[in-house]
């Protein structure tokens, strides 16, 4: 039978702007969808695409950036009579259940502890209130981000630590920092924002001509990921899902991150979780990891995420709401 084609908007405030998990979310998923529909992405101010969506007789709207986002395209059903799917992007906890509150047809969360285990009053489904909850988590282009290929060249003696964030508080990369000052590793920090002078004054202290911080463009992160032997990212315990640990999974790379029920989701046994509280605990885990021999685990567990399979699944969600 052949699937109806559909128009669907997707609404994502900083598309173009920026490169984060959010955008990529975008990028792929509807470059993937649009096989089978009319995709249009919006990007913005919220008010002005509530108007378009409102206006462009859309089947399905998909929310990223939640809280009043996703209240505004929940109240553009009042006069526009199009399907609500919310996406997570936002992180477990107060932006979920605040996401939940607008009611959505469907609500999809990026981790089971998202949905059932952040916590009775966390958990996506005690909120649910009628909504639909659903665990499709993010992904990773299988085919752009992959051992083999070409390698940037990274001035720093071997072995390099790579971490991935944008330079804010909550991706605390000064605790990443702290840990390498116990190792003889060398550590490359990819990101861009507003703690840059900070992390940089820090490294120079701790770990002085062992580290570089560089920004890239979301095209150049394969062959910078490649270049590496170790990932690390010891962000907070609300990163919604961490597109990064896939894509250097996808790599190649073994993983170090916060010992936590989402991180041990996404990551299974292709790394190393820690107490990156304590940088004696983070620095040994470090170590273990660049002495063991990985092999294709992290390949393999990265294959679980392939956007392909994630596209399916939504899919799968739209066969339902039409």
């Amino acid at each position: 039978m052949e699937k109806k084609r559909l128009k669907i908007a997707f609404l994502s405030r900083y598309q173009g702007v920026v490169d984060r998990g959010v955008e990529t979310y975008v990028n792929e998923l509807s470059k993937r969808l649009s096989k089978n529909h009319e995709i249009i992405v919006l990007s913005g101010k919220d008010a002005d695409n509530i108007r378009k969506i409102i206006n462009g007789k859309f089947n399905i709207v998909i929310a990223c950036n939640g809280r009043f986002q996703s209240l505004k395209a929940s109240m553009g059903r009042l006069i526009a009579r199009y399907k609500l799917i919310i996406s997570g992007q936002s992180g477990p906890g107060i932006d979920d259940i605040f996401n939940l509150l607008t009611l959505p047809d469907i609500f999809v969360a990026l981790t089971d502890f998202a949905a059932t285990g952040a916590g009775k009053l966390r958990s996506a489904k005690t909120w649910s209130w009628g909504t639909r909850v659903v665990v499709i988590p993010n992904g990773v282009d299988l085919g752009k981000f992959k051992p083999q290929g070409e390698k940037m060249n990274i001035d720093l003696s071997p072995p390099i630590v790579l971490t991935v964030g944008a330079l804010y508080w909550y991706k605390h990369h000064e605790k990443t920092i702290k840990a390498m000052a116990r190792t003889e590793s060398s550590l490359l920090i990819v990101g861009a924002g507003p703690e840059l002078e900070n992390l940089r004054e820090l490294a120079e202290k701790e770990i002085p001509s062992r580290f570089k911080i560089i920004s890239a463009k979301f095209e150049d992160l394969p062959k910078i990921y490649r270049a590496a032997d170790l990932f690390v990212l010891p962000s907070w315990d609300r990163e919604a899902f961490g597109i990064v640990y896939v894509e250097a999974m996808a790599s190649g790379l073994s993983v170090v991150a916060p010992d936590d029920s989402p991180r041990k989701e996404i990551m299974a046994q292709a790394g190393i979780l820690t107490d990156v509280n304590d940088p004696e605990k983070y620095a040994r885990a470090i170590e273990e990891a660049l002495s063991k021999d990985w092999g294709n685990l992290p390949r393999k567990q990265a294959e679980k995420f392939s956007w392909d399979i994630i596209a399916d699944e939504y899919e799968k969600l739209f066969e339902e709401l039409a």
